[in-house]
């Protein structure tokens, strides 16, 4: 094989590479992995609500796993504790890659999705708790963080359907405004819903995160390597009692960020020949190999265990629909994210220099924050870690958002679908327009 030839993954065997291959391709695609995802719901909603509706409660309660090192958790705790971690890996990369080479990088172009999904997460949450103060449900109030958070998954995915004409600085605002959004989430998990720290077990964890760090950025791939110490370290932080998918971010922030020539020019200075060819990974390297199985196994197993909820039929449907966890949700997906997102940033455009992209209008950002009150895989863990699996107040948020996020889809494929039609009018004027090289004479867009 020559050296410029791309090197097979040492996780499959020779004859599965291509299968698997293309398979993984399918997987990174964000539109299909949000649509897998609602499949995997859809699945544990039906089972839930059939007559073997026991069978599938009973599945998710099976306990396995070794009590002496805490870990003897049902397998609906395995989904949302372990396989979730693996999602927050690759949050994590996101994160990294973002703040060292990507739009949060410069605060100047970052600074309108930050405060926005800022406003974001503070809109819904005053939301949320002026309902449940309302109604006398003072303690449901721990569920205040549910309705702040966006699922990238969904929104992307449903944005690449409704969107084929939509500026790409659209998609750019509303992935910025997730990754702001993924990091507020994980640091509300982190200090809101840990109920009690055990610092010995933390301090242990120390070791093989440190020895992980110093894996990655000596380029040490080996899967026989990085696995165990990352299970260890999520099975220390696991134990402290801080959740386990705050360690999923962690480890993914040790991952360095090399583009194309930084990785050759290290490899130029400090490597043999022999060594260039298995060139350390980086954030994009480290997703490519891992979204597949976040987006194809972690992220539909949690939302097949989280998403079965008995509601019990129309009846059931119309009381949860009236408890005081299920408005505070669904008007804080539904209202209180545009109005946060959309809010914060007219008001940092109108009283500040902070302007939007010179390809967006307002209604386009309108439509994006529609969208972003689409919240399932973190909205359902934080209901999870506020309420309990199970719990009746547990089954109030995940009917909360699941018909929240749907009516937040709904009214963004609306505003954005117009949209979508106007910028394609635009572009078959431009076509028709164009000279004779096949360049629009001006550029275009709608106006509000």
């Amino acid at each position: 094989m020559s050296e410029s030839a791309p090197q097979r993954p040492r996780f499959f065997s020779r004859g599965s590479w291509p299968e698997a291959s293309r398979l993984a391709g399918v997987l990174r695609d964000e539109t299909n992995g949000g649509l897998i995802l609602l499949v995997a719901a859809a699945i544990a909603l039906i089972w839930a609500n059939s007559p073997w509706s026991d069978s599938y409660h009973g599945l998710a309660g099976i306990v396995v796993g070794p009590a002496q090192l805490h870990l003897d958790l049902s397998l609906a705790s395995w989904a949302a504790d372990g396989l979730l971690a693996v999602f927050f890996f690759v949050v994590g990369l996101e994160l990294k890659r973002e703040f060292v080479a990507g739009d949060l990088r410069d605060l100047s172009r970052a600074v309108v999705p930050i405060l926005g999904a800022v406003g974001g997460m503070v809109a819904p949450a005053l939301i949320f708790v002026a309902i449940n103060l309302a109604a006398g449900s003072h303690d449901t109030l721990v569920g205040w963080a549910v309705p702040t958070a966006t699922d990238i998954a969904f929104a992307v995915a449903v944005l690449a359907v409704l969107g084929s004409f939509l500026p790409p600085a659209l998609r750019i605002f509303l992935l910025t405004l997730a990754v702001v959004d993924d990091l507020l989430a994980i640091t509300i998990i982190a200090f809101f819903y840990t109920d009690d720290l055990a610092l010995s077990p933390l301090l242990w964890a120390l070791i093989p995160f440190a020895l992980f760090a110093i894996a990655v950025q000596r380029g040490l791939h080996r899967w026989w390597i990085l696995l165990p110490l990352a299970v260890t370290v999520w099975a220390l932080v696991h134990a402290s009692g801080i959740h386990a998918t705050v360690a999923g971010v962690a480890l993914g922030f040790t991952v360095p960020v090399l583009g194309k020539h930084a990785a050759t020019d290290r490899l130029d200075e400090r490597c043999s020949s022999a060594r260039k060819r298995s060139v350390a990974l980086d954030t994009d390297r480290f997703e490519h190999l891992i979204r597949p199985f976040s987006a194809g196994v972690a992220i539909p197993v949690f939302a097949f265990f989280a998403a079965g909820v008995t509601v019990g039929g129309l009846t059931g449907l119309l009381d949860s629909l009236s408890a005081p966890v299920t408005i505070g949700v669904l008007v804080g997906l539904v209202a209180g994210k545009p109005i946060g997102i959309f809010g914060a940033t007219w008001l940092l455009a109108r009283f500040t220099r902070a302007t939007l992209d010179a390809e967006l209008t307002w209604r386009d950002v309108f439509g994006v924050t529609l969208l972003a009150g689409i919240g399932f895989t973190v909205s359902l863990l934080i209901g999870e870690l506020a309420f309990g699996y199970g719990s009746p107040d547990g089954d109030h948020v995940k009917v909360g958002v699941f018909v929240g996020s749907l009516v937040a889809a709904g009214l963004a494929a609306i505003v954005l679908g117009s949209r979508n039609r106007a910028y394609r009018r635009i572009a078959e004027a431009d076509a028709v327009d164009a000279d004779d090289d096949g360049i629009p004479d001006v550029y275009q867009k709608p106006t509000d």
